[in-house]
């Protein structure tokens, strides 16, 4: 309990206001009232607001020495004490409502210890477009009303807090040029610090500085990228044909473009720039059928400051400053297309009697043009005839065109085609126009008729020869002759060229099996003709006779 016979006395001074910053904080012109001097020992006490002993200093020399900025940020409290011996609980880390013994406490002074404030700045967000103008800030503000530290700067990072500038003025600030940071998030803060503060540098980052510091809030610089907006349409497919082909119903989406300068670009499948047109409806009213085959690609374009490389005849990668380019609508620039023929190809033997194909037909799925017809011409495509239907083309009589190959197309053109008539050749036509495939028929030489056998031999080491064998070639055509024989499946195992030379083989030789033996006519050119080789793989202009058997038992 505390008598009433002791008084500590009453303290004057205060209250007292630190900022927490690394420079020392000590208290001064604090005085004493009122003490008697009673009580065996007197001293100050330190505590902090909820009354935890921090410190004793003894005498007001020890109590003026006291760095108040060590204690961080809080309230302190100073007492003088006045106490008979045998006080308990008076030492750091116990509490004032602990103490036992006869004591008497003075009236308190507070000692605030504030942390540093770097105040509160305002203006923003700003939104700034990346186009190589330059872009600053202007109408932020710095609220300085309770602002404490010795030094004052500003400090700019991105938007992982490293540090890109740091302007020791708002001035300053607003001389910063963020278009030169590229796209991304800037962040503007007011610093204080008072001590020497480390890591404050271009470079580093503000979760890396040491020292007694504070930061405002911050300011928000967002650049953004340029925007070219989103095309839709399409795709377009024309067909290369003489007649002029616009595109319509393009349209751009504009919600996010941004940009002072605006074009269309129109480029070819390796981004070589066709055409610049400036608006909407001026593409609508290029022709791209003038472009030949092939695909074309729109793009709309934005940009600010001076783009290089945009011009008729560069190229999209080619392009130098800021820019954006959409997404690109296709068009595709398609050939004539003359559907497809199936049937054939067609053997016929030049004999007098009428030979006409059949079972053709045209696969009309991708057939384009507005004129249609058929196509017959010969191996060097010099034209014999233009039936105008399928019906046409099977009247035809090939067995009057003589020895050789016929040719069969089916043909697709615009008006205005040159070249096209009998007489003429397929390689010389002008205009639009598009060749199907080709069937081919066959006008093969006549090799007669020949008479004979069957013929069955004994193989026993003795020679056996055919006789009797006789050619009927009255009907016969074809510019060369020769005999073959053959074995069952057709491959050849002689070519004796003359009737005199077949009957002079030895059948007996060639061991038991069937040989046929034919009477060949040819013309010139044709390949797969000699021993080993099967008359299936013959490729050429040929006839062969019937055949005749030789058994070899």
């Amino acid at each position: 309990m505390t008598p009433e016979t002791l008084e500590a006395g009453t303290l004057a001074g205060g209250p007292f206001n630190f900022t927490v910053d690394g420079v020392p904080d000590m208290v001064s012109g604090i005085t004493l009232d009122n003490f008697t001097g009673q009580g065996d020992v007197q001293s100050f006490v330190i505590t902090d607001d909820a009354k935890n002993i921090l410190g004793l200093p003894p005498t007001f020399e020890a109590l003026e020495g006291v760095d108040f900025d060590g204690a961080g940020e809080g309230v302190c409290y100073i007492y003088h004490i006045t106490y008979q011996t045998g006080l308990t609980g008076l030492e750091t880390e116990q509490n004032l409502d602990d103490l036992d013994g006869t004591f008497d406490l003075s009236n308190f002074i507070v000692v605030n210890r504030s942390g540093l404030n770097a105040g509160m700045l305002s203006g923003g967000p700003y939104e700034f477009v990346v186009d190589g103008l330059p872009d600053m800030v202007s109408e932020i503000a710095l609220d300085a009303a309770n602002v404490t530290g010795d030094n004052q700067t500003y400090v700019i990072t991105d938007d992982a807090k490293n540090i890109l500038g740091l302007p020791p003025t708002l001035e300053a600030v607003m001389g910063v040029d963020f278009d030169g940071a590229g796209v991304g998030s800037c962040y503007i803060y007011h610093l204080t610090y008072s001590a020497e503060l480390g890591g404050l540098e271009q470079g580093g980052n503000l979760d890396s500085l040491t020292g007694q510091f504070a930061l405002s809030n911050f300011v928000v610089v967002d650049r953004v990228g340029l925007n070219a907006g989103a095309l839709s349409g399409g795709p377009y497919n024309f067909v290369v044909d003489g007649m002029p082909d616009m595109v319509s119903a393009i349209a751009l989406d504009e919600t996010d473009l941004n940009g002072e300068n605006q074009t269309y670009v129109i480029t070819d499948d390796a981004k070589n720039i066709l055409g610049l047109p400036p608006t909407l409806e001026a593409v609508m009213g290029v022709d791209f059928d003038g472009a030949g085959v092939g695909s074309c690609y729109i793009y709309h374009l934005t940009y600010s400051a001076e783009l290089g490389g945009l011009e008729q005849g560069g190229n999209l990668d080619n392009l130098t400053g800021q820019f954006a380019v959409s997404n690109f609508v296709t068009v595709n620039r398609n050939a004539l297309n003359a559907g497809i023929l199936s049937g054939g190809p067609f053997m016929f033997s030049v004999d007098g009697t009428a030979d006409m194909v059949s079972g053709i037909t045209l696969d009309e799925t991708q057939l384009t043009g507005s004129n249609q017809g058929y196509v017959i011409t010969d191996a060097d495509l010099n034209i014999l005839g233009l039936p105008p239907t399928l019906e046409a083309v099977e009247g035809v009589d090939f067995d009057g065109a003589g020895i050789g190959l016929c040719l069969i197309w089916h043909i697709t053109y615009e008006d205005g085609i040159v070249g096209l008539e009998a007489g003429a050749n397929a390689a010389d036509l002008d205009g639009f126009f598009a060749l199907s495939n080709s069937v081919s028929v066959y006008r093969n030489p006549n090799a007669g008729v020949i008479s004979g056998g069957p013929f069955t031999f004994q193989v026993d080491g003795n020679p056996d020869m055919v006789s009797g064998i006789s050619l009927d070639s009255s009907a016969a055509t074809g510019s060369n002759s020769t005999w073959v024989i053959t074995d069952d499946q057709g491959n050849i195992l002689g070519l004796p060229p003359t009737l005199a030379a077949v009957e002079s083989v030895d059948f007996d030789g060639a061991g038991t099996g069937v040989c046929l033996i034919w009477y060949m006519r040819y013309e010139d050119g044709l390949t797969g003709l000699e021993m080993g080789n099967n008359v299936d793989d013959l490729e050429g202009l040929y006839g062969l006779s019937n055949s005749i058997t030789v058994t070899r038992n």
